[in-house]
């Protein structure tokens, strides 16, 4: 009789033992080489390493407060200049700025990022980046998109110039990647507004700046 007591005692403790454990949460087991923190993934910019063929094939308008500017690309004359304008517009890296340097019948100047509505760290990196030199055979004239740059070799960023009127010192010496194609009345109102020493009295700002496929 003692022993069936004591059977019954010992099932009963070890029912009561296995429910207790029950109502303990489980944590799952811990893996050996888990990451508290993602490593981030670099991610470059939409143009990197396009061929020459997909970089001629896209256009950029200027949408500025004067009217839009269209853009055709001339990557086989400087290739990363071309690269470079076409990233600074699919980022949104032009929307905002001002074209900050006029010389009545010869240029407009765009691409300064410290005119930008968003300035920021992000972009004071971006402007820091250098071209290399890439003088090619187009010709200076009227209409045609290139990089400024100072007197020093390999020195443009992302400053850019769109010719009013003609430019012949500026060949095989300035990297030319792109010509207006539509809004040259445009860049001849911006030209001619009202300024001092290459200085625009209100610099004309471009809204956005749109990259597609150019149209056939």
């Amino acid at each position: 009789m003692m022993t069936r007591i004591a059977l019954i005692l010992g099932f009963l403790l070890l029912t009561v033992n296995v429910s207790a454990q029950s109502n303990n949460p489980i944590e799952p087991p811990k893996k050996a080489n888990a990451r508290t923190t993602a490593t981030p993934v670099p991610v470059g910019e939409p143009f990197d390493g396009a061929t020459l063929e997909k970089m001629a094939a896209h256009c950029v308008t200027l949408e500025t407060e004067l009217g839009p500017i269209e853009i055709a690309i001339m990557p086989e004359n400087a290739r990363e200049a071309a690269r470079n304008f076409l990233n600074l517009s699919a980022t949104g890296a032009l929307d905002t700025t001002t074209f900050s340097r006029v010389v009545k019948g010869f240029v407009i100047q765009g691409g300064n990022l410290q005119t930008s509505e968003k300035w920021s760290e992000a972009l004071a990196k971006r402007m820091a980046q250098k071209l290399p030199d890439e003088p090619g055979l187009v010709k200076h004239v009227r209409g045609i998109v290139s990089m400024a740059r100072t007197d020093e070799p390999n020195s443009a960023t992302t400053h850019f110039f769109i010719l009013a009127g003609p430019g012949p010192h500026l060949d095989s010496t300035f990297a030319a990647f792109g010509t207006v194609t539509k809004g040259m009345e445009v860049v001849d109102a911006i030209n001619q507004a009202p300024g001092e020493n290459e200085k625009p009295e209100k610099p004309v700002k471009i809204n956005r700046a749109l990259v597609n496929p150019c149209k056939q």
